[in-house]
């Protein structure tokens, strides 16, 4: 958990005057061999300032206003193609429902709630689980399987926060029972 949050690009500025798109979203797209389009350049822009893990869907509608023509198959497309190149991280729920993205590419755990919501877990936290791996782990994990692990990804599951959280009076009388 030592990269800095959050390991996105900058955000793009217009040139009013041209209407295109400013070197540093070029750049990034030039350094993965993923040409700049004005689509791909709002699907990037809309997935990198939203911090809800948004699925496909909702992406579309975030660049709908200012691409009406883009389609569904485009939004999943350029998804697919920024994940390949490592732009972005497709994050699977695993108790079902549609897959989320997240252009923060820093070392960070998701919490899933029963909604199928992706939550970043806090950086204090996240640090706090991945220091309680055990010396070696990884390395001894990584001989026993015969492959490299490129990093380690950690989610939690999570209940409705009602049914979660204990009430004072249970949580007093030690009837709240442990997971």
């Amino acid at each position: 958990m030592n990269a800095p949050r959050p390991a996105v690009a900058p955000p793009v500025q217009h040139d009013p005057g041209q209407g295109r798109c400013c070197q540093n979203l070029r750049d990034l797209l030039a350094k993965h061999d993923i040409r700049l389009t004005r689509q791909r350049e709002e699907i990037y822009q809309a997935l990198a300032a939203s911090r809800s893990h948004p699925t496909a869907e909702e992406l579309l509608r975030a660049v709908r206003t200012s691409q009406p023509g883009i389609s569904l198959a485009t939004v999943y497309n350029t998804l697919e193609t920024f994940t390949r190149a490592g732009l972005c991280r497709k994050v699977t729920p695993s108790g079902g429902g549609p897959c989320r993205y997240d252009a923060d590419l820093s070392d960070h755990l998701h919490l899933v709630t029963s909604d199928g919501r992706v939550l970043d877990v806090p950086e204090d936290l996240g640090r706090e689980v991945l220091s309680h791996l055990p010396d070696g782990l990884v390395r001894r994990i990584e001989e026993r399987m015969g492959m490299r692990i490129r990093r380690v990804s950690i989610g939690f599951l999570a209940d409705d926060a009602e049914a979660a959280c204990p009430t004072p009076a249970s949580a007093e009388d030690g009837s709240q029972t442990d997971r």
